[in-house]
């Protein structure tokens, strides 16, 4: 085994429009145009129309320990929904809403007063006309596809744009679109202590269920 600091830790801006991958037979824009490192892969996964932090390594015991639904690590969004959402939506994302693959987990949602400042996207958004939009912070502690989008829609507020801020302990920060660089020491610290918490958290849950 690899010690600790024989890993790469990256985390990166993905820009709207690439994709989580470093190859596609259709041309379309990858994670090759920005990432120059060899041997480092992403760590699930954002959508080709969503944005914000990706983190990558070589570390597939990480890897696994922060893509494992059993883990529950909760990922941070800034949402653009279409719409108000009106107080009743929004515990209704906080209790989990039902999906066609099953109901969601709680989430933890706030309705932001004004809007974040985040970097221009390249591509406009579209908006209808006289129609009010307003923003979210969304915490979730799974993965399904497309899963925000989804929840958003099911209590009648579509995402206009999606933005990921944090994975557990590691905040997106001041990086800019398609800017990367190495995990620094205190950040790679916390990722650390959260592997070390998801993996005692498991045994514990382990023991209970052979009782």
């Amino acid at each position: 085994m690899k010690p600790l600091g024989a890993f790469r830790y990256l985390k990166f801006f993905k820009p709207y429009d690439v994709l989580c991958q470093f190859s596609d037979v259709a041309g379309r824009a990858t994670l090759k145009a920005f990432v120059p490192v060899p041997g480092v892969y992403p760590v699930g996964r954002l959508d080709r129309d969503s944005e914000g932090l990706l983190l990558l390594t070589d570390d597939g015991k990480l890897a696994h320990q922060l893509t494992d639904p059993r883990f529950e690590h909760p990922k941070t969004y800034l949402v653009h929904v279409e719409r108000v959402p009106d107080p009743e939506a929004l515990q209704s994302l906080r209790r989990g809403v039902e999906l066609k693959d099953g109901r969601t987990r709680p989430a933890e949602i706030e309705l932001l007063a004004d809007p974040p400042v985040l970097p221009n996207r390249l591509v406009t958004i579209r908006f209808r006309k006289n129609v009010p939009t307003a923003w979210l912070s969304l915490t979730i502690r799974e993965g399904r596809n497309r899963q925000v989008r989804r929840m958003t829609a099911a209590v009648g507020y579509p995402t206009l744009r999606l933005v990921r801020v944090a994975i557990g302990p590691i905040a997106l920060g001041d990086l800019t679109p398609g800017e990367w660089r190495e995990l620094k020491p205190d950040e790679l610290t916390a990722l650390v202590a959260m592997r070390g918490t998801n993996e005692y958290q498991l045994h514990r849950r382990s023991r209970g269920r052979r009782r």
